[in-house]
């Protein structure tokens, strides 16, 4: 971006292979020099989540994301439907973030994003969701699957599903049928709740129980911070809060909690929702979670007279202290820059936030 340096140091390479099942292998090239940072946790799915890993390979070199599984749509819930495998499409975007800025990343990404044109079988598949359900065919292990689609890509941090069973996502919302807009229905389905014309309540899982993937677990107790957001609130942020397992690590963990905001409302799913009520939301989720910081776009400020003042409420009663910074695109797309959002994170991390 123009008139705009990164962050200083390059990005960080992967972790060091200490057990093939633990850890992600080192990238090829092995170029990217080590830096000393905390160990973070993001949790989400889709553009959100990648946006969010784009901006967080710079500031850690012991990063793990943590990815819903509950799409049925597309490429993914074609797979989904007929290996009965975990949905690949939001765990290869996590990956592509994450692969480094030299040409061996830059190359890979766009492999494996790339997607089949016609209309033929592959019409519509993403290259990156044939690779990772090879491999989970080969290997019959999801974790070591995606370890091994990370060494291939270099990528620099590790990429791991949340639950290890297909989720369904199930909303509770208003006004799906335009003609009764006060009535309450269910929708069914990630991308049923994505697209819906009515605005999502809430929303439970199916399998109600789902077990989360042991890793996952592990990664949330033992790190220094954990990330959520931004994202799609309803189907790709909130659900990771519906796990029991992963539920109690992230209440019992040590780590610090941050909650990213989005910089719009999303049609559908949050329409109409301020800041706070994304908030509100994802406090009526998990009742009893408490977070220490929620970073949102100094636009937040600017929407509503007393917005700030409602935005501050709002993360006080989650036990979080506001951090408005500069971390969207300049050219008024509700886009987060990845260079501006990684010295926000630099500097929450480091305690350098007002």
């Amino acid at each position: 971006m123009p008139g705009v340096t990164a962050p200083k140091g390059t990005a960080p390479a992967a972790p060091n292979e200490t057990a093939p099942s633990e850890t992600v292998p080192a990238a090829p090239n092995g170029t990217a020099p080590e830096t000393v940072a905390p160990k973070v946790v993001a949790l989400g799915g889709g553009h959100g989540l990648a946006a969010s890993l784009s901006a967080l390979r710079w500031v850690s070199s012991d990063l793990t994301a943590i990815v819903t599984v509950a799409d049925d749509g597309g490429s993914s819930g074609r797979l989904r439907r007929q290996y009965g495998v975990l949905p690949p499409g939001d765990l290869r975007m996590a990956l592509a973030a994450l692969c480094g800025d030299d040409d061996w990343g830059t190359t890979w990404s766009r492999v494996v994003q790339h997607r089949f044109g016609g209309n033929g079988e592959l019409s519509g598949h993403a290259v990156g969701n044939l690779l990772i359900v090879a491999l989970w065919e080969l290997l019959g292990d999801t974790v070591e699957g995606l370890n091994w689609v990370g060494r291939l890509l270099g990528t620099r941090g590790r990429v791991l599903p949340m639950a290890s069973v297909p989720l369904d996502i199930v909303a509770e919302v208003e006004g799906a049928d335009p003609a009764h807009p006060d009535e309450i229905s269910r929708v069914r389905g990630q991308d049923a709740c994505a697209s819906t014309p009515g605005r999502v309540r809430s929303i439970s899982l199916l399998p109600e129980d789902p077990p989360a993937v042991p890793a996952a677990v592990t990664a949330v107790m033992e790190a220094d911070w954990v990330v959520f957001g931004p994202g799609s609130w309803f189907t790709s942020v909130l659900p990771h809060l519906l796990v029991p397992e992963l539920a109690s690590a992230l209440r019992g963990t040590a780590a610090h909690r941050l909650v990213a905001l989005n910089l719009a409302p999303q049609p559908g799913e949050t329409g109409g929702f301020s800041p706070r009520m994304h908030l509100e939301v994802l406090a009526g989720h998990s009742p009893g979670l408490e977070f220490d910081v929620v970073l949102a776009d100094t636009s937040a400020g600017e929407t509503a007279h007393d917005a700030v003042a409602d935005l501050e409420k709002a993360a006080g009663a989650l036990g979080a202290r506001l951090v408005l910074a500069d971390v969207a695109e300049t050219d008024g797309t509700a886009r987060h820059n990845p260079v501006l959002l990684s010295r926000a994170y630099a500097d929450i991390f480091d305690g350098r936030s007002a």
